[in-house]
């Protein structure tokens, strides 16, 4: 009877740690929803977004070589990522920046809806600016590297009462698209000789209203080349589990499960424990066994 017991014991301590443990990877980092190919730590998601997309506590954080900035929303059906850098200027505050910058090899890029507005630029050591060719000291002042359409932009962010306490002139504001300002994925204030930038993503139907526009930078993002959802993921998902990598070099991918362990496939039917070639079932399963192992306890006492 001894024995029974003990055997008894040893069957519920190796399946209770499956049940009480928790999910590795979560679904959500705050308030934001997390999906691929994001992930909220390592071995989740997608490995190629993990040095730039991590979960701290309850922020969500997009970090490049400028600096770190947190990313306010995803919309995942278009596959667009918006971040808030607190040192751009905006309608309400204006303040001395660096410039932002995407990671070269990253795989990220600026959305078309993404207007950056330079704010105050040396009007004669900004290379944004050149002297037309009769070189006379008439010379009227070009803007090579500005959006013509922007003027409207920089006019009414030059209306506002924090940018208009500078009384800088309009001419010292140029918007531009980043692929004309040299690499587009690199936005250098101090090569550029500008004191600020200001970056807005959606006029929020105002848009003569600095006041009440989008601030912020949305980044697009791509799944992979082709830009397929990957059918893996997509199961996992389904059946309750969060995409995921091992850590192994060939990063292959896993399923994480609600049960916190690691499945080749989906969540439904076991597949296999990334920690070995056992086949590990489901919750439900386990739970019998546990119902059944109780029952046994109670007959035989």
């Amino acid at each position: 009877m001894n024995s029974f017991f003990t055997h008894l014991s040893s069957i519920l301590i190796i399946i209770l740690p499956y049940l009480v443990s928790s999910q590795t990877c979560q679904n959500t980092c705050g308030q934001v929803p997390i999906k691929y190919p994001f992930g909220t730590g390592a071995g989740c998601g997608e490995p190629r977004y993990t040095p730039y997309v991590t979960c701290t506590g309850e922020q969500l954080t997009f970090t490049t070589h400028t600096g770190c900035y947190t990313i306010t929303t995803i919309d995942y059906s278009n596959q667009v990522m918006y971040i808030s850098d607190p040192t751009m200027s905006t309608c309400s505050c204006t303040q001395p920046s660096k410039g932002f910058g995407l990671d070269w090899d990253a795989p990220f890029s600026f959305h078309d809806s993404t207007v950056f507005a330079l704010l105050g630029c040396s009007t004669t050591s900004s290379p944004i600016y050149s002297v037309s060719e009769d070189g006379g000291s008439n010379g009227n002042t070009t803007f090579p590297m500005c959006d013509s359409e922007g003027g409207s932009v920089c006019s009414l962010l030059y209306s506002c009462e924090a940018i208009g306490r500078l009384s800088l002139p309009i001419t010292t504001c140029c918007v531009y698209t980043p692929v004309d300002l040299g690499p587009s994925f690199e936005m250098d204030l101090q090569k550029l000789q500008c004191t600020s930038y200001s970056a807005l993503y959606g006029f929020n139907g105002q848009e003569s209203n600095p006041a009440g526009w989008k601030y912020g930078i949305a980044i697009k993002y791509k799944f992979n080349y082709n830009n397929d959802y990957p059918t893996l993921c997509a199961t996992c998902e389904k059946s309750g589990g969060v995409c995921g990598y091992k850590s192994s070099p060939d990063k292959a991918f896993t399923c994480n499960c609600p049960d916190g362990l690691n499945r080749t496939m989906d969540c439904f039917y076991g597949g296999t424990w990334s920690h070995g070639s056992r086949s590990i079932p489901w919750k439900a399963e386990a739970l019998s066994l546990i119902g059944f192992s109780w029952f046994i306890m109670l007959v035989f006492v």
